[in-house]
């Protein structure tokens, strides 16, 4: 018997047959990532918004040069794209195993944490069976209409080759943003990932590279957080034992573990959410930097693998052929003959410098959150800044603009300036998602919990205590 390749769909049409290109939409969505197919979803059984998303790229697609065998996401499958706002939704990690007959097997496999490369098929079965996702459409600007009192949404559409095909616009009353974050170049060495032929890339782009990179005499991964590790592992494995030349660098003081306690795992609920919206900027600011071991750490598990495969090259005597070295940083880097990279590296705490020549540099520099000024400039003299210049974005995920626009701009993963380390954290996201239609339509489709911690996260005020269930009727036994 062939397994079905969707779920059910809804009874009722979720999208109206004909559009009229004129009439506005309740929701645009700008960019189709985890967050925004997870607002697809969750807006799907909506029947009263009409909704369309856009996407640059001809299908779905998540981090496709880190998708290294083996390695898994760093929260539980639980925290889906709808199962923490809506755990009867059709879209639910566990639905998707159901339509591909698997239930069984993920059941005695006794995965709390899936591959991700699983994760992403996931994501895509999604993607393939929602209405209203545009790919192979290009955002090019965005602007406020007072006349009608909508967003107009100039977009591209592509062919398959990724060429402009034709030109469109959309009216809608609401935008969801949704663009997602960047690879983050360090400056020093943006010049040689820029150079045609040179080795180094970032590890966005590692798989893409791997085959290649193997065979390179002398390999360096810049960067302490699970990338770096993940990287350094997959070269470390298909390296030959006293062989190895890999060199790992990393700006941190120590190549740590990542915050992973139940208690500490609370700054990733709505509850701490809203309590670092309610702090200071200044405070705010100070605060993300120093939370780093939240969300820049190595899991415990990939750790640990890394010491086991070390020790396991000692067994015969000697040491692998391999440098680790925490608290450093890349003060300049430039190329030596046309194949090899020099590094000038600097030792924070012993004010130390040194050099290095490698053959190929992966950069596990981490993500930036693209700069939204470029879409939105059509929307710059409505919208409201902080001291640094970064775009203001209440509690409820909406951009702060001029009194006068009277639609809403959602912003999906790029606040966490404003919202702290869990912005982009998968765990948040269904709650986001159904937080953001809730705040749209009015109506509260998804009842989300009032407390979602045992932490009370400051003083201001006391913690909520939900009321408690109704008691289950006793049943009266039967007389012998």
């Amino acid at each position: 018997m062939t397994p079905p390749t969707s779920p059910t769909p809804p009874t009722h049409p979720k999208h109206p047959v004909h559009h009229e290109p004129e009439a506005p939409r309740d929701l645009v969505g700008i960019g189709i990532g985890p967050n925004n197919l997870s607002l697809a979803a969750l807006a799907h059984p909506l029947a009263e918004l009409d909704t369309a998303f856009y996407e640059q790229r001809p299908a779905f697609d998540w981090h496709p040069g880190l998708l290294i065998e083996g390695t898994t996401l760093q929260v539980p499958f639980i925290a889906d794209l709808v199962t923490l706002a809506d755990p009867a939704s059709p879209w639910t990690f566990l639905n998707y195993l159901k339509a591909r007959d698997r239930l069984f097997p993920f059941y005695f496999a006794e995965r709390l944490h899936i591959h991700r490369a699983e994760y992403a098929a996931y994501c895509r079965w999604v993607s393939d069976s929602l209405p209203g996702l545009h790919f192979g459409h290009q955002v090019d600007a965005v602007r406020w209409n007072p006349e009608r009192d909508v967003f107009e949404v100039d977009f591209t559409q592509l062919d398959s080759d990724g060429e402009a095909e034709a030109l469109g616009r959309t009216y809608t009353r609401n935008i969801a943003l949704g663009i997602g974050t960047a690879p983050y170049i360090p400056e020093p060495l943006r010049p040689l990932v820029e150079a045609p032929g040179v080795p180094v890339i970032h590890a966005a782009d590692y798989l893409e590279h791997r085959e290649r990179f193997l065979t390179a005499e002398h390999i360096t991964v810049i960067g302490s957080g699970q990338s770096g590790a993940e990287v350094f592992l997959d070269l470390l494995r298909n390296r030959p034992a006293g062989r190895e030349k890999i060199h790992w660098l990393a700006r941190t003081e120590a190549f740590a573990p990542m915050e992973y306690s139940k208690l500490g795992l609370e700054h990733f609920t709505p509850d701490y959410t809203r309590y670092f919206h309610a702090l200071p900027e200044p405070v705010r600011d100070r605060l993300v930097p120093a939370q780093w071991q939240l969300h820049k750490g190595i899991d415990a598990d990939t750790i640990a693998a890394i010491h086991d495969e070390l020790y396991r090259r000692t067994l015969d005597g000697g040491w692998p052929d391999t440098v680790l070295t925490p608290g450093v940083h890349v003060r300049t880097a430039g190329r030596i003959a046309t194949t090899k990279v020099e590094l000038h590296l600097e030792h924070a705490q012993q004010a130390s410098r040194s050099r290095i020549t490698t053959d190929a540099v992966v950069l596990a520099t981490g993500y930036r959150e693209r700069p939204l000024g470029q879409i939105l400039a059509g929307l710059d003299p409505y919208m409201r800044r902080d001291a640094s210049e970064r775009p203001r974005i209440d509690d409820r995920h909406r951009l702060v603009l001029d009194p006068s626009v009277t639609g809403a701009v959602y912003v999906q993963n790029g606040e966490r300036h404003t919202h702290g380390v869990g912005a982009p954290d998968l765990g948040l996201t269904a709650w986001r998602s159904a937080s953001i239609l809730n705040s749209l339509t009015g109506k509260d489709p998804y009842p989300l919990p009032s407390r979602t911690a045992f932490t009370t996260f400051g003083l201001a005020q006391q913690p909520q205590i939900p009321p408690a269930r109704q008691q289950p009727r006793m049943l009266t036994p039967l007389a012998e």
